[in-house]
Formats: structure tokens, C-alpha cells, sequence
């Protein structure tokens, strides 16, 4: 209880900032709305309405806003809004269905279990050759942190025009975004974890005529595994977002980025907004598998209680 009061603490004060910022920022479609149904407000002119500042017409037309938590267009929706949205695309929906959220859902989470599978390897790779070679470490560090540098909204669309001119399309160009995103975080947890051994302990194992490849098994490899389940659940987060992004210059049919889009078409923002809490909740999700693999993990190494 001491752990998740003050969770609940945070969330609750959180909620009650959103519901509380509702009534400003739609005021002025509640107005219009009322105005339209045929009730008195105030200033009359929709020009001067306009002009108002938000609170200042609130504050002139209180009346209207228990209508700013019920529009269907809201520009900031209200959580009961966003709640709803979610049941009724997730649980009241088919998951075959395209307005599905399960379905748009695990269309991104494939693309990004495949990237965040290269990411990860391509990371652990990098790594150890970081570790054990020292051209690598004064060449290939600086650029996979130069490689950071770039918008990922910048190369996206250039990673999808080039693997879709030699024919490559459908869940491989997103899945080679989500690895870009995933294998610095992994590069860098490894490269430290593989040099977390202090020098007695490879001191002893020379001792022993120990090969390298010994050295990594059984000294490095071991010692580098809280740093790689670190790196792991940046890097799981970092794929979502790739591939989220992925989709979004394709104008995918289906996927989190796809629903994004759409919402941002026809000026659905509680689809968008249900959107991303979707991703949200996916990306809780996956971390906190890796979270559950880690404690098993270590545990059974010895590293945890």
C-alpha cells in the first residue's frame, strides 16, 4: 500500500487537472453549440466569441459548461470520453475489425517486437566488438551516437522511399525504423555493462589463461546483465515509437500511427487520444514483461533476492 498510494495520489491529482483544464479549452465549441440549440449566450456575435479569451467566456457563460465535457469534437476530451473510447474499441469491437484498437494495435506491436528482435541483436553485436577492439570503439561509437542526431521524422520517410524502391514494403521497412530507435540504448548498456568487471577480477581470470571468448561468457557476459535489461526497457519504448512513426508517412491501413492519422484527417481527437493511451498501455506492457525477466533472470543468476 505504501508503494501504490502515492501512485493513485499522482494519478488522481492528474485526473483532476484534466478535467478541470476541459471547460476552457472547449468553451468555445460548447458556446457555439448552445448558441445553435437556441439558448441565450453571451457576447451574441460568434466574431466577438471568437475573440473572447477562454476563460473570460466561461466565465460568462457558466451555464454552457457542463456541455464542454460531452462534445463530439472536442479539442481536449474528457477522460470519461477517452475511457469510453477505449471499451468501445477494445472490448465492444471485433479484434478483426479495422475500428478495432486491439487489431490497429497489434499491427504496430508486430513491427515492433521484429524491430526491437534487430535493435537488440544488432546492439549486443556492436557492443561486444566496442569492447574488444579498439578501432571499433574509436570509429563505430561516435557514429551510432551521431546516428541519434538525426529526426527520426526526417529519416523515416527516406527509409521507406529506398526499401520500397527495391521492392521491400509491408512490416519490414517499419521494423527497420523500430531498430534504429532501439539499438543505441542497447549499445550503450552493454558497452558498460561489458566493462563493469573491475581489474582484479580479469587480473584473475588471466591468471587462469583464460581465452577471450572465456572472459565474455563467463566474466563480462554475466556482469553486463542488469545493464542490458536497463538498456532493454528504453529500447523496447524507443521501438514502439518507431514504429509508430512508421507508419505514418505510408499512410498505413492499419496500425497505432495509421489511427494517429486518421484522427488527425477528420479532426478525431478522441480516437487520437484513445490511440495513444493505447500505445501507452502497450508499451506499460512490454516493459514490464522485460521487468518480470530481468527479476527471474537475476534471481536465478544470483544477482537479486
Amino acid at each position: 500500500m505504501h508503494r501504490v498510494l502515492p501512485i493513485l495520489t499522482v494519478v488522481a491529482v492528474l485526473i483532476g487537472l484534466w478535467y478541470a483544464a476541459v471547460a476552457p479549452m472547449n468553451i468555445h465549441g460548447a458556446v457555439d453549440q448552445a448558441a445553435r440549440a437556441g439558448v441565450v449566450v453571451t457576447p451574441e456575435a460568434p466574431a466577438d466569441r471568437r475573440a473572447m479569451g477562454r476563460i473570460a467566456l466561461l466565465t460568462r457563460n457558466l451555464a454552457a459548461a457542463p456541455l464542454t465535457y460531452g462534445l463530439e469534437r472536442p479539442q481536449l476530451p474528457a477522460p470519461h470520453q477517452v475511457v469510453a473510447e477505449l471499451w468501445d474499441t477494445t472490448v465492444a469491437k471485433r479484434i478483426t475489425s479495422k475500428r478495432s484498437l486491439v487489431y490497429h494495435g497489434w499491427i504496430t506491436l508486430s513491427a515492433t517486437l521484429l524491430g526491437f528482435a534487430i535493435g537488440t541483436g544488432l546492439g549486443i553485436i556492436l557492443a561486444v566488438g566496442i569492447v574488444h577492439n579498439r578501432a571499433m570503439d574509436m570509429s563505430v561509437m561516435p557514429w551510432a551516437i551521431a546516428s541519434q542526431t538525426i529526426p527520426i521524422l526526417a529519416i523515416a520517410p527516406m527509409i521507406i522511399v529506398v526499401l520500397n524502391s527495391v521492392g521491400i514494403q509491408g512490416l519490414l521497412p517499419k521494423a527497420m525504423i523500430s531498430a534504429y530507435l532501439s539499438f543505441f540504448p542497447v549499445v550503450v548498456g552493454m558497452v558498460k555493462g561489458l566493462r563493469s568487471p573491475d581489474a582484479m577480477q580479469l587480473d584473475l581470470l588471466r591468471t587462469y589463461s583464460a581465452r577471450g571468448s572465456e572472459v565474455l561468457w563467463k566474466l563480462r557476459l554475466p556482469a553486463s546483465m542488469p545493464y542490458l535489461f536497463t538498456s532493454l526497457k528504453v529500447g523496447i519504448a524507443a521501438s514502439l515509437v518507431g514504429a509508430i512513426v512508421g507508419e505514418l508517412p505510408t499512410g498505413a491501413a492499419g496500425g497505432l500511427g495509421a489511427r494517429l492519422l486518421a484522427g488527425s484527417y477528420y479532426g478525431q481527437t478522441i480516437q487520437i487520444w484513445s490511440a495513444l493511451f493505447g500505445a501507452a498501455i502497450v508499451a506499460a506492457s512490454l516493459v514490464g514483461i522485460i521487468g518480470i525477466l530481468q527479476r527471474v533472470t537475476l534471481r536465478r543468476m544470483g544477482m537479486a533476492r
